[in-house]
């Protein structure tokens, strides 16, 4: 059993619709002015979550294990050109 903590509180949206975190919620999870979120909708639930930015030896870590997993399977720097190039391509043609 982890130790993570629920916080379940109702409130209802102003007029400019915005959400307003209550503030024992924002002092546990240490949200700060400014701190962005992602919206994640699942049917009817909503998710907020914090974006963080990875620490530079977190970073370098996935960094690595990408490294390692695109040589084992013989990924090259074009195979991801071309993978880049097609996604953005069905994307565009999405948008039109």
């Amino acid at each position: 059993i982890s130790s993570y903590r629920w916080g379940i509180l109702g409130w209802r949206f102003a007029k400019t619709s915005e959400v307003v975190i209550p503030n024992k919620i924002r002092e546990n999870m240490h949200l700060e002015p400014g701190t962005k979120l992602i919206v994640i909708q699942d049917g009817d639930n909503i998710l907020l979550k914090p974006i963080k930015i990875p620490k530079k030896n977190q970073f370098e870590k996935i960094i690595a294990l990408g490294d390692k997993v695109r040589e084992e399977i013989g990924l090259k720097g074009k195979d991801i050109e071309e993978a880049i190039k097609n996604v953005r391509k069905e994307k565009n043609a999405h948008c039109s």
